[in-house]
């Protein structure tokens, strides 16, 4: 059984990682970053420790005894004014953690990265042979994404890269939960014309620990899942719910007109658009994925929509998410 420090913890991808090293038999030691963490992280079978991406000393002692580091922390926000707390995020925290892991002499750096480090500029089907263009994105997103996932590269630390594309499953309450509970509103303005790879958290989760198990280090990891266009996609979701969506996909043309005039209204409001430019963008996007050598390596699985979909619904219902009407 071997320590472990893990960031992100109280997070999607992060609670699921978690999960993973506690059932492997290995100790986790969660960074905890307010009082109200440590209780949900202790309730899987975690140790919180007090610590910030921002306090490279306060991770040095965090981290001391640890053999790996797995680092799920990340700001995920698509919108401008929340760009400088992103970068801190996942830019300066990410070297802060890689020099606390070094000083304490981590043998592993576990790091969840994301396609977006590879940008929207690349239009290809996605694999680790092709080059990342995030850090000429324009999208803050992608750009901290990616300088983070290059500072992991080129640390001194055995480290091991994964890519997942769209992250969907049980225990998501941010990221593709906002739009299933629009669809459970019929608040939904439209659907974006773009399409994505759905990929399973939990095989995602299952992928990174065997990954460090086996030692795969100096390696990047892509992990796709069913692609399928937003239209088909939202169209499940309403079946599923019994609520009527859009019929079909609205022009980027119009996404991107709607995007812009919500972002300028909200920064008179003060208050997070819906849709942003930076959003308005990616999901326009036709998104490929090939998750042979994950699959080849890792024994990864890309478990089908519907199922995965449908374990995604129960979850949300059972923590009442939706379902409220």
């Amino acid at each position: 059984m071997a320590l472990v420090f893990l960031t992100g913890g109280s997070g999607f991808v992060g609670g699921h990682l978690l999960r993973e090293l506690r059932e492997a038999g290995h100790e986790v030691r969660a960074m905890s970053r307010r009082a109200e963490s440590d209780a949900p992280l202790a309730a899987l079978g975690a140790t919180p420790v007090r610590a910030d991406l921002s306090d490279e000393a306060a991770l040095t002692r965090a981290m001391a005894g640890c053999e790996a580091v797995f680092h799920a922390a990340a700001d995920t926000s698509l919108w401008t004014p929340k760009a400088a707390a992103q970068t801190a995020t996942n830019v300066l925290g990410t070297q802060n953690l890689l020099r606390a892991a070094e000083a304490a002499r981590v043998g592993a750096f576990v790091h969840t990265s994301s396609v977006s480090a590879f940008s929207h500029l690349v239009t290809q089907v996605l694999d680790e042979t092709v080059p990342q263009r995030g850090g000429e994105s324009w999208i803050n997103y992608e750009r901290s994404k990616y300088l983070g996932e290059q500072a992991v590269r080129g640390s001194g630390l055995p480290w091991i890269v994964f890519n997942p594309a769209h992250v969907l499953g049980p225990g998501d309450r941010h990221s593709w939960a906002r739009l299933i509970r629009l669809i459970d509103q019929e608040k939904l303005p439209g659907i974006p014309p773009g399409s994505g790879d759905f990929a399973d958290v939990r095989e995602i989760a299952r992928a990174q620990v065997r990954a460090w198990q086996r030692r795969r280090f100096g390696q990047a990891y892509v992990m796709g899942g069913q692609r399928e266009s937003y239209v088909d996609f939202v169209h499940r979701v309403g079946t599923a719910l019994g609520r009527r969506t859009p019929r079909g996909a609205t022009p980027a043309w119009a996404l991107m007109t709607v995007a812009r005039l919500a972002d300028a209204w909200s920064r008179v409001t003060g208050r997070e658009p819906n849709v942003t430019p930076e959003a308005a963008t990616l999901t326009s996007q036709v998104r490929r994925v090939d998750s042979a050598k994950a699959r080849r390596e890792l024994d990864y699985r890309e478990t089908p929509l519907d199922g995965l979909l449908a374990d995604t619904l129960a979850w949300m219902r059972s923590d009442g998410l939706i379902g409220r009407r």
